[in-house]
């Protein structure tokens, strides 16, 4: 009798471990995929506004895991994996702006999401413009962190300036780890940049596919400025002030924009200073809304 006790309870208590690990909503949660193209994502929380995070180069969706548990008691969040990271897939072989806004599109017809804040780190700033540009009437807001910081400035690159990028992307597929591990040591952290944080990112942008990674540096063949204007959205900027934004260009133009400074941190503040960071994304939506 006692035996037969114990596998009841054991039965129970599996069962119940099982529930606990499956739970409903997960069930039921839509696939999405883009030309054939698996993209995976996270949605939690309720509400008229969704705001929809994209990671930046090398990284994926669990870089926004502190915004998605802070601001999923207020709005819908969703994050994804762009395609060629994270758990999406692979399968294509365009890793450009145009490709990956269409991803993001994709997403947004998929799950019909309405009144959408569209947040993009890094390179991701040009895919949620082209995003917005693409379907302008789902998207009422843009954010861009990290990025942005010469709109409009300087001249075109010339023949010999394209020239030696396109040599530049070409070494990096072949010499990946040297290259990329010298470019992240030195452009994307700050001296307050904690060694985990640094770890953390070398880990994600060393374990990458390095023939997308590489691709994914290519010159694009959209201009960022026009791109802005034809996405017809205030720009709102979250920066580090490591290296400070320059807004003549976007001034100049008469570009819609609001700057908000994140202080002593790298190129990745959702994680190094998630606190700030947070508050600073809460007044960019806040002001959006004056």
């Amino acid at each position: 009798m006692t035996k037969i006790l114990y596998l009841l309870l054991a039965t129970l208590l599996s069962v119940s471990l099982f529930s606990c690990h499956n739970p409903a909503e997960n069930i039921d949660k839509v696939e999405i995929e883009n030309q054939g193209v698996n993209i995976a994502y996270n949605d939690k929380g309720k509400g008229d506004t969704v705001l929809l995070f994209v990671h930046g180069w090398c990284i994926n969706k669990g870089y926004w895991a502190n915004q998605l548990a802070y601001f999923s008691k207020k709005y819908r969040i969703i994050t994804i994996d762009l395609p060629g990271f994270g758990q999406s897939g692979k399968n294509r072989s365009r890793w450009n702006a145009r490709a990956f806004g269409g991803d993001v599109n994709a997403v947004m017809t998929k799950l019909n999401l309405k009144n959408v804040i569209l947040i993009g780190h890094s390179m991701a700033g040009n895919i949620v413009v082209e995003a917005a540009v693409n379907d302008p009437k789902r998207v009422i807001a843009l954010v861009g962190v990290d990025n942005f910081k010469s709109v409009g400035v300087g001249l075109p690159p010339t023949v010999k300036e394209k020239a030696a990028y396109d040599k530049a992307i070409d070494s990096l597929n072949h010499f990946f780890t040297a290259i990329a591990t010298d470019y992240i040591s030195h452009q994307l952290f700050s001296k307050t940049t904690p060694d985990s944080i640094k770890k953390r990112v070398m880990h994600d942008a060393l374990s990458s596919d390095t023939s997308i990674a590489a691709a994914c540096m290519k010159r694009d063949d959209l201009d960022e400025t026009t791109e802005l204007k034809n996405a017809g959205k205030t720009l709102y900027l979250i920066n580090s002030d490591v290296n400070p934004t320059n807004v003549s260009g976007m001034q100049k133009l008469h570009m819609p924009f609001k700057l908000f400074y994140m202080h002593g941190t790298g190129h990745y503040p959702m994680i190094e200073k998630p606190v700030e960071f947070n508050n600073q994304l809460a007044q960019a939506i806040k002001s959006m809304h004056k």
